[in-house]
């Protein structure tokens, strides 16, 4: 491992400008629906319109005879293919659950591909895809879980839970759901693939997330060499961890242009990503606590049913796992069981989106402990005072697993940040009670949340300074819109000396860094962060043995000197030290590998856990069902901040994000399972005007994660995790429920319905 960063430069936790922002801001990004190749060809996939159905056949003749149209295939095309492999794969994933690339036999869910027309222009393709019958015989439906046997069963737990329930002097138990909802990132998803005869490679554009994973697959799949198939960076318009798992349109179109022998480009539209894009967070929890008789917390229990949709996809079990491993969150609980029933309906699969199984368990917990504290007759921070584990405590090892790894809260004081929070948040209180006056249904809630990061179990990353002293830097991780090439470009230049300017940094690119893990799990800072640490030191070390040899001095008396290394009034650049290293170079002893340059790998067997606590005032108009967000705070302890504003930035947006889960966004189905929210008009994004009023952001830097060299935690999903329990524990204030809101969104006539009923009981919408 690397030494602590010098406070050299000062450029590390400096709010510098996003390298990206120059090019993107300029309409000069390039995004995957930019990438056009000489000769290519446009597909349009046709989709099921039946929720579960018999395929009896497929007429394409029609399609087929369409001037332009070059060829249309089915999913007897691809018979021989073996489904889509799970990523993170646990080892007991039930057997007939994952996606094949297309169906033979039957379609399991609305927007399910089922072929694939590819013509010389998108309009024609679009138009002949219309023309293809999909004859079909309709079979049952699943559409509501608690109507199906679950595919998998995950129980864990420690502790005597039975014994600390019957001891308790207070028991709570709720019941509430989070609404199935997802990602819709801005720019939809896009591939271009083109194949070479002349070499047998394969190019790919527009993958994000996890290209080298993807390549893997593709390359299996395809079975081709690995090293034969690169996937190109290309700049994306958000991922939340919907886009850029392997979905069909990932093998077909590369399989496509190898078949046709021509380029072959799809760009996804809005209707299609809203039924063929990984849904998210559908799950119900029957959650209970025991308390003894001063409020501390004596065991934890929870009983979740997981809508999963129609197949386990690339993400595996991973969300159901996340859920209940991290479900005791910042608290101390003697005790614990939870048992999670996963269950497959014929809905759009369900994966990965910003904060999986986190936002949902939080919601859970964080609402029940409102309900226990009125219950029990104690303030709500006073309960989580009492409960909340201390920084004496920490590091905490729970016996529990998360994405694989055992759960080690590595470093944090969760009850002092609480303080900050409510100390910050303290005139709200007074501002409820002047809008109450007024006749208003204000109301004030917060939630505590531990989040995890730095997922292993390691990544890569080559650090090169260019004879123009220009330095670059290859990184395994890829860029999502986060700011991961500001970010990897301020630490090298930190360990190097340089201005940050002159870093340049790709991600995601697989023929240049062929070993990457991509970004996800808000690793990217915490992972890559630390490679390119560890492979500008290694490169510093170099620049430091030839700038010896070039001064005729020995190297521990050179002083690092800005970008370069100086022994009294002499001094050599990186640019002149990087040109020293180019091959046939006199400085270059015998068998030296030559250039400066270094590659160096990061591991860690566990991740770290950043915390946070959430804050809302919302004031509730009962009459129409609206909840306003005049206010909202975040206060997060990411162990070291490379670049504060782009913390805050994440977070805020995060917590705009969080609101459409919490208030706007559900998917909701008919009995034939018919998607009812298929547009914009009905699917409710939050716009400007819906997002909060003020976002307040606390950003601490008092717990550095001793578990790598930086000491950071990721900062991706802190805004978005505690935004359901936040805001549903502000609305239950504001209509002075005694029980619980009993699910998300809350949205209009849900808000209504329970502001009629009063008590929190059952409420339409």
């Amino acid at each position: 491992m690397s030494t602590a960063l010098p406070q050299r430069t000062g450029v590390v936790g400096a709010r510098v400008r996003r390298h990206e922002d120059d090019r993107l801001l300029r309409g000069l990004g390039r995004f995957a629906d930019d990438v056009d190749r000489l000769g290519q060809v446009h597909v349009r996939f046709v989709r099921s319109t039946a929720a579960r159905a018999e395929i009896t056949g497929i007429d394409t003749s029609a399609a087929r005879a369409v001037p332009g149209v070059v060829a249309v295939v089915t999913g007897h095309d691809l018979a021989d293919l073996p489904p889509i492999p799970i990523r993170l794969p646990r080892g007991d994933e039930p057997d007939g659950c994952l996606q094949r690339v297309l169906p033979t036999d039957e379609v399991r869910y609305v927007g399910e591909p089922v072929a694939a027309v590819v013509a010389e222009d998108p309009y024609t393709a679009e138009d002949a895809a219309e023309l293809v019958v999909v004859q079909h015989r309709e079979l049952p439906v699943v559409v509501d879980a608690s109507h199906a046997a679950p595919v998998s069963t995950l129980d864990v737990g420690y502790g005597d839970v039975d014994a600390a329930f019957a001891a308790a002097a207070h028991v709570v138990e709720i019941d509430v759901e989070i609404g199935r909802h997802a990602a819709v990132p801005l720019e939809p998803r896009g591939l271009v693939a083109e194949h070479s005869e002349a070499d047998g490679t394969l190019q790919v554009w527009g993958a994000t997330k996890v290209p080298v994973f993807n390549r893997d697959v593709l390359a299996r799949m395809l079975g081709m060499p690995a090293e034969r198939v690169r996937l190109h960076a290309v700049d994306a318009g958000g991922g939340f961890g919907a886009r850029g798992e392997f979905y069909p349109e990932d093998l077909l179109v590369p399989w496509l242009a190898r078949r046709l022998r021509r380029p072959v480009k799809w760009t996804e539209d809005r209707a299609e990503s809203l039924v063929a894009l990984n849904h998210s967070r559908q799950q119900r929890h029957r959650v209970a606590a025991a308390f003894d008789a001063d409020a501390r917390l004596l065991a934890l229990r929870d009983h979740v049913v997981h809508d999963n949709g129609a197949y386990l996809r690339t993400h595996g079990l991973l969300v159901p796992e996340l859920t209940v491993g991290m479900l005791p969150g910042p608290y101390r609980v003697p005790a614990y069981r939870a048992r999670l029933d996963v269950v497959l309906t014929n809905k759009t699969p369900c994966g990965t989106y910003r904060a999986p199984g986190r936002y949902e368990g939080t919601f859970a917990r964080e609402h029940l402990f409102d309900v226990a504290a009125d219950r029990i007759g104690v303030d709500r921070a006073e309960l989580r005072r009492r409960n909340l584990l201390r920084a004496d405590e920490i590091p905490h090892v729970r016996p529990l697993r998360a994405l694989g790894t055992d759960v080690v809260l590595d470093a944090g004081d969760y009850p002092a940040l609480l303080e900050t929070a409510l100390e910050r948040t303290r005139g709200w209180r007074e501002e409820v009670a002047r809008l109450r006056a007024r006749g208003h249904h204000a109301g004030y809630g917060f939630a505590v949340f531990l989040e995890k990061s730095g997922l292993g179990p390691h990544e890569t990353a080559d650090v090169i300074v260019e004879r123009s002293g220009r330095v670059r830097v290859h990184s395994g991780g890829t860029s999502l819109g986060q700011g991961i090439e500001t970010v990897l470009a301020q630490i090298a230049a930190e360990r190097l000396g340089v201005d940050h300017t002159r870093v340049d940094v790709v991600n995601g690119d697989t023929e240049l860094q062929p070993h990457g893990l991509g970004s996800w799990a808000s690793r990217s800072t915490v992972l890559a962060g630390n490679a390119v640490d560890l492979a500008a030191t290694a490169v510093l070390d170099r620049a430091r043995a030839v700038a010896a040899r070039l001064l005729g001095a020995p190297p521990d008396l050179l002083d690092h000197d800005g970008d370069g290394f100086a022994v009294g009034d002499r001094r050599v650049g990186l640019a002149e030290l990087a040109a020293a290293c180019a091959p046939g170079s006199p400085h270059l002893t015998a068998g030296e590998e030559p250039g400066l340059r270094a590659r160096r790998v990061f591991e860690v067997d566990h991740m770290t856990y950043p915390y946070g606590v959430h804050v809302a005032l919302v004031d509730v108009d009962p009459g129409t069902g609206r909840v306003a967000v005049p206010r909202y705070l975040v206060a997060y302890e990411v162990g070291r901040a490379i670049n504060p504003a782009l913390v805050e930035g994440q977070l805020v947006g995060g917590v705009t994000q969080g609101l459409g889960g919490a208030v706007y966004e559900r998917f909701h189905y008919d009995a034939q399972g018919q998607p009812q929210a298929t547009t914009f008009l009905d699917y409710l994004v939050p716009t400007a005007a819906e997002a909060p009023g003020l976002v307040d952001v606390v950003v601490t830097e008092d717990a550095p994660s001793p578990d790598n060299p930086l000491g950071t935690k990721g900062a991706g999903e802190g805004g978005i995790t505690a935004v359901g329990a936040a805001v549903a524990n502000a609305v239950r204030d504001a209509l002075g429920l005694t029980g619980d809101v009993g699910r998300l969104p809350l949205s209009p006539s849900r808000v209504h319905g329970l502001f009629q009923h009063g008590m929190g009981g059952t409420a339409c919408g």
